[in-house]
């Protein structure tokens, strides 16, 4: 009776089966971006620790003093070449997040926009604080509020 019939797939079956395709990539597309976003702000953090630790250095170098900083963070303490060298690299995991730094001879911190959430800040300052802030700092900030 059906004889002729040829074997495979119909072109409903094949719908279906690309449809369930297309939304299992779209849900695993979904969890690859919070996983990237996620991996930024780690690169943010561990780029403001290596400040941290640089700025340290530069106490000591600098006879004790972390120099006047103006809101561009290129001058005093945040114009060394390796502390500049890991602003640009959280600049880059920020995208187009904020970076904020402030330092007077005794003090500095720095902040950085986070990606996974952009409302939250991550702080370093000069007591060896490093926190999530839940709002931006004043410019010109010496401690992490």
């Amino acid at each position: 009776m059906y004889k002729n019939r040829s074997r495979g797939f119909t072109l409903i079956e094949l719908l279906v089966v690309i449809a369930i395709i297309g939304i299992l990539s779209a849900v695993v597309l979904a969890s690859l971006n919070t996983a990237r976003d996620k991996g930024n702000d780690a690169a943010i953090q561990s780029n403001l620790g290596a400040i941290a630790t640089q700025a340290e250095i530069y106490y000591s170098d600098t006879n004790n003093t972390y120099g006047s900083v103006v809101a561009n963070c290129t001058t005093g303490i945040f114009a060394q070449a390796t502390i500049q060298k890991a602003i640009v690299a959280t600049d880059v995991s920020n995208g187009t997040g904020v970076i904020i730094c402030g330092a007077k001879a005794t003090e500095y911190a720095i902040a950085s926009q986070l990606v996974a959430d952009s409302t939250k800040y991550w702080c370093i300052d000069s007591s060896g604080t490093a926190k999530k802030l839940s709002s931006a700092p004043t410019a010109g900030f010496t401690q992490c509020p």
